[in-house]
């Protein structure tokens, strides 16, 4: 499963789908929204564009690691601190591959899918690449 999604994030959902008899390891990522001085932050996507790009990292991820399952979630909108921006269920039959593929698939998402972030703080605001956090 590749969604982008205004709405809230089931990680429960997510690693029931991901379970299988072939699948020794899950492993999960959620990222959200820490409080480093901002007070919301608005993601927007182009999301034909990112979902197809999301495919394509998934697609690799699988192949690479030898994956079972892989489903990506990403939100859009104004999120508050607290929420949760993005989550990465993937299961493998060894935790090695699992935890692998997981980082690659976050690693990858951030370099290329068309997902931008804007921080809101009470300076006010910018928009970000993900590495940068000064506000």
């Amino acid at each position: 499963m590749i969604k982008i999604t205004a709405e809230d994030i089931s990680i429960d959902e997510m690693v029931k789908r991901a379970k299988s008899d072939d699948a020794g390891a899950i492993v999960t990522f959620l990222g959200s929204v820490r409080d480093d001085g901002i007070k919301r932050m608005q993601i927007e996507a182009f999301s034909e564009a990112a979902l197809a790009e999301l495919e394509a990292i998934r697609e690799e991820a699988i192949e690479r690691f030898s994956l079972k399952s892989v489903q990506v979630v990403h939100r859009t909108g104004s999120l508050l601190v607290g929420e949760s921006i993005v989550a990465i269920v993937c299961s493998a039959g060894h935790r090695e591959e699992a935890f692998a593929g997981c980082r690659y698939i976050i690693e990858e998402l951030k370099k290329r899918a068309p997902i931008w972030k804007k921080e809101i703080g009470e300076k006010g605001e910018r928009w970000v690449d993900g590495h940068e956090r000064n506000l």
